[in-house]
């Protein structure tokens, strides 16, 4: 028979069960393990951004190879398939895009130096009729207020040019980061492009024998996340771009082309990098054409982004991908307020990423049947070469999955699943 608190008490018995609630006892163990794992985040961060010149790098090269893996696996040769060796087509890949980039910076260079004086020109006349408008609008402002209003502006900034100064000085020290972090960006590249599934397979062989099929699971999952996220974001940056750009041009505003570069390179920060960029064009509308003008290169840009939204990130992105608006919103917020821009560019395939990587891991993973099933046609393949003796390995199928369910941009991994789970190939 069990006693009561009471004789509990009496015989010297009571646990801390009998007179904490539950769900204060809940609330505390919940407490305590987030603020271990809140400093464990902290002092992570912390150490990232005091390596922040090798951190940041290398994320830009695995952006860089989820973007030209392709073209290396399409140039390099197979099994059973005549190609030029993977680290030459690496080579390859990495030059054409240094050579496309210089051709895109010459040509906006030559756009936005013929461009240039005539906006000026149309500026000044725009900024005579704005004048016009404050002198006989309900303000009434007259010439000698608004100088008077751009003298105290003027001032202003000659006041604290000392923290100027100090900008400038940092930007200087900024651009020996970045020289340096352009080579380790190209190092990074290369060798992932050329021996990315050993890299992998060194790294999960880090762990214990018994989690390194979880391990190589939640990266394949992550690399096929990450590979759709930043092709289909390549597609929606060009399109983006491209409209904006035609818009500008059909609209006669000055730098037309320059204008569609610039809501390009906008476009790989979500929802908001491609409509901020967008009102510049705008803006540039608004100076040189009037606000007629304007408005219609606004409804342009509202427009491209309809179409972004509604019709290019559904089909690009598969359900692995997509990420809900408010966590992009906020996740770019965080970045932003953590790491400035670089913060705002990683925040979106990163939360993405730790999204399906946390899903796996977890084991909560709803949607792994419906992406089995999304699967079908390439695991019949495989029952198809189980029948001729030439059945894949267990880490074929995973990433196979993991690719239908990020998308059909996602990248399949199949030979470096096979090396990091260490399971032989078909050939074994």
């Amino acid at each position: 028979m069990s006693l009561s608190p009471r004789e509990r008490a009496a015989v010297g018995r009571l646990d801390d069960a009998d007179v904490v609630p539950a769900g204060l006892r809940a609330a505390a163990g919940w407490s305590w393990r987030m603020l271990v794992v809140g400093v464990a985040i902290y002092y992570l961060l912390r150490i990232l951004g005091i390596f922040e010149v090798l951190v940041v790098p290398v994320l830009v090269a695995l952006l860089v190879v989820a973007f030209l893996k392709p073209f290396v696996d399409l140039v390099a040769a197979g099994r059973g398939r005549p190609g030029v060796p993977r680290g030459l087509a690496a080579i390859g890949a990495i030059v054409l895009s240094l050579l496309v980039i210089a051709g895109l910076i010459t040509l906006i260079g030559q756009q936005v130096t013929t461009g240039f004086p005539s906006l000026q020109k149309q500026a000044l006349s725009g900024w005579e009729e704005l004048q016009k408008s404050l002198a006989s609008g309900p303000l009434h402002l007259t010439n000698n207020q608004v100088s008077q209003y751009i003298d105290r502006i003027v001032a202003e900034i000659q006041a604290n040019s000392s923290q100027l100064v100090s900008g400038a000085l940092q930007v200087g020290s900024t651009a020996a980061d970045i020289g340096t972090g352009f080579f380790i960006v190209l190092f990074s590249a290369f060798f992932m492009l050329s021996g990315g599934d050993r890299i992998w397979a060194w790294v999960v062989r880090l762990f214990p024998r018994t989690a390194r099929a979880r391990v190589n699971g939640a990266g394949v999952r992550a690399w096929a996340t990450l590979t759709a996220y930043v092709r289909a974001t390549m597609i929606v940056a060009v399109v983006d771009g491209a409209g904006v750009g035609i818009a500008a041009a059909i609209l006669g505003v000055p730098l037309a082309l320059p204008l569609g570069v610039l809501v390009f390179l906008g476009a790989f920060v979500p929802i908001v990098g491609a409509f901020v960029t967008g009102i510049v064009a705008v803006l540039v509308a608004l100076v040189a054409k009037g606000p007629v003008v304007a408005l219609i290169m606004l409804a342009s840009v509202i427009a491209v982004q309809q179409l972004e939204a509604h019709v290019l990130q559904p089909f690009l992105m598969g359900r692995a991908v997509s990420v809900h608006p408010l966590a992009v919103i906020l996740s770019i917020a965080a970045g932003v307020l953590l790491a400035g821009i670089v913060g705002g560019l990683f925040a979106v395939p990163l939360a993405a990423v730790v999204n399906v990587v946390a899903s796996y891991l977890s084991g909560s993973d709803d949607e792994e049947d419906s992406r089995r099933d999304a699967a079908d046609g390439v695991l019949d393949g495989f029952d198809k070469g189980a029948a001729t003796g030439q059945t894949p390995d267990g880490a074929a199928q995973d990433a196979a999955v993991a690719a239908a369910g990020a998308g059909p941009l996602a990248d399949e991994p199949v030979e470096g699943a096979r090396r990091a789970a260490g399971e032989p190939g078909p050939e074994a």
